[in-house]
């Protein structure tokens, strides 16, 4: 379970530190809108758990774990408060505190979502602050961008196997899944660039069966429905 308050201390440290200098403990209770005493004491606690270096009188600074957790935060924030602005026009005044309540509870899947809708943006609207980027392994948005569009080509490319027709063959591209359910199709030799042939779709719902590395297997609608093939064009 995510602790918010610890997550929003590393967010604020983030902000605190982007410059490379430590961030003091008046700033900080400053910025969290906190006593610099319940700061103090947090600062200990977050040393405790690995997240920052703190020296009294000097600052805090986050270690690479600390870091990496204020990251992941701040592009969360600034992401929404783009997507709050930007989409569904709340006021520049008001997103931040939004953007507060809502960034503990995305998930990554939907952080991606939103990013690749907006285009991947740059800067969040209250003090233009750079959106740290992604942890995906792209060199850059561009190459995501380019990614996601292949993806969407392979996606419109290829039929679910319970939608071919008597006789059509193709060759297998991408199975829908789990690791369990993967490893069951590949016990049964379905497996990526497998070549298969359609020998008859049972009407009615019933099985299906085709032709794969020289045997014949029945499978279940619902099954099948996990397999994509990229069909045989016909010459």
């Amino acid at each position: 379970m995510k602790d918010e308050r610890v997550e929003e201390y590393l967010e604020a440290l983030y902000k605190l530190t982007e410059d490379g200098s430590p961030a003091k403990t008046n700033e900080l209770a400053s910025e969290l809108n906190l006593s610099p005493s319940s700061v103090t004491e947090m600062l200990k606690k977050l040393q405790k758990k690995r997240f920052i270096k703190y020296k009294p009188y000097h600052g805090a600074t986050l270690t690479r774990k600390g870091r990496r957790e204020g990251k992941r935060v701040t592009r969360r924030h600034r992401i929404l408060e783009r997507f709050l602005h930007d989409v569904l026009k709340i006021k520049k005044k008001d997103v931040h505190e939004q953007a507060c309540e809502m960034e503990h509870v995305i998930s990554d899947e939907v952080e991606e979502a939103l990013c690749k809708f907006m285009s991947h943006p740059e800067e969040c609207p209250d003090d233009q602050k750079p959106i740290p980027p992604c942890d995906k392994d792209v060199v850059s948005c561009v190459e995501c961008i380019e990614e996601e569009k292949k993806h969407r080509l392979r996606e419109s490319e290829l039929v679910p196997l319970v939608n071919m027709k008597n006789g059509e063959e193709g060759i297998i591209k991408f199975l829908r899944g789990g690791r369990g359910m993967v490893r069951r199709l590949a016990d049964m030799g379905l497996t990526r660039d497998t070549r298969i042939k359609v020998n008859r779709s049972a009407p009615f719902r019933g099985p299906i069966e085709i032709r794969v590395r020289g045997t014949r297997l029945a499978l279940g609608r619902g099954v099948a429905n996990r397999i994509f093939v990229q069909k045989k064009v016909a010459s």
